[in-house]
């Protein structure tokens, strides 16, 4: 059984068939950093043209290995959370590609894809877990209890970790995409005396805030004119404390569900200090595991959609429609809403 999965949320367009027997088959991938670069953000109205130039160019890449009439099962795509631009050339062509072949389709959370995408490699991670979703966009806790079934614990009140980064990044100068060229200069920072705010470190809920931690952090770098080891002395000292306040949160979810399995995805989940704190947290304070994608698949791909389609149709758990669905704002905790 093959899923095609197509995957067009904001400035990657993903192609990609999965097959349950023989897992990844193909996997493409047209990232559009080039052109937003030079901007230092994503341009919505530019992704979304770039991804009606591209999804033509890679279908026909997948066209050239695998027969989609007589092959594919089921085409699945992202119908949000996203860019509504973005995910309107996804759904429309799915939908038409699916209308043509006469083959089932089905509109897929972005969220929970990414979620479940270290299944990809590992097998062996079963529900319930607790899931830490970190990007550009989300910051969220999530209490997996089963396909389908999940529950936000703690929500970013104003920047994801992600955004964070990128503004930090974008302050010292770094180039577009900011957030992991702050993890490499951070790797050349030494450790400050001057500690680094830890914003609702105490609180008892699970929700984060990273708007205090960004502008004590803008505060030491604006008019000033610092050196290149004092750029990586400062990167160290945020990277840190963000870090350590995904870690703090998510360690109070484990203890509050008594847990012993965390998921980490999103582009953030690909963070070397992240994994290895989360590592030594894992195995030292719950004598338990953490899953996380490859690098490859930690940020926007259609593996991880084909991936979470081909789990829905093994279950029998959907139903096809060539309603042209998107949902900008769809939550990971109402998944019934389309």
């Amino acid at each position: 059984m093959k899923v095609l999965g197509i995957e067009t949320s904001c400035d990657d367009t993903g192609l990609a068939v999965y097959d349950n027997a023989q897992g990844l088959l193909i996997n493409e991938l047209y990232n559009q950093k080039k052109i937003h670069a030079n901007y230092g953000g994503i341009i919505p109205e530019l992704a979304s043209r770039e991804h009606s130039k591209k999804i033509i160019f890679l279908i026909d890449k997948i066209f050239k290995k695998i027969n989609m009439k007589k092959d594919i099962n089921l085409i699945a795509y992202t119908a949000g959370p996203g860019l509504v631009g973005s995910l309107l050339v996804g759904a429309t062509f799915a939908c038409s590609l699916g209308f043509a072949l006469n083959i089932p389709v089905l509109p897929i959370n972005h969220m929970e894809a990414h979620l479940l995408s270290p299944m990809l490699e590992c097998k062996s991670i079963t529900f319930p877990f607790i899931g830490l979703l970190v990007s550009g966009k989300h910051t969220q806790i999530i209490a997996a209890y089963k396909l389908g079934k999940y529950e936000i614990l703690g929500n970013s009140l104003d920047d994801a970790a992600g955004e964070a980064f990128d503004k930090i990044s974008k302050l010292l100068n770094l180039k577009y995409p900011n957030g992991r060229e702050l993890s490499n200069l951070a790797e050349k920072g030494i450790k400050m005396n001057l500690q680094f705010p830890r914003p609702m470190k105490n609180h008892s809920n699970l929700n984060f805030s990273f708007s205090g931690l960004k502008t004590f952090t803008a505060d030491m770098i604006k008019n000033k004119n610092l050196n290149f080891q004092q750029k990586a002395n400062v990167a160290k000292a945020f990277e840190d404390a963000v870090i350590d306040i995904l870690l703090i949160k998510t360690q109070k979810a484990l203890r509050q569900k008594k847990w012993s399995n965390l998921v980490i995805a999103g582009g953030v989940s690909a963070n070397k200090l992240l994994r290895k704190k989360s590592e030594v947290m894992m195995r030292k304070v719950f004598n338990g595991k953490v899953f996380y994608a490859s690098s490859k698949f930690c940020t926007d791909n259609g593996a991880m959609i084909a991936y979470l389609g081909s789990l829905y149709y093994n279950k029998k758990n959907f139903s096809s429609s060539l309603e042209i669905l998107v949902k900008p704002k769809w939550s990971l905790d109402n998944l019934s809403v389309l």
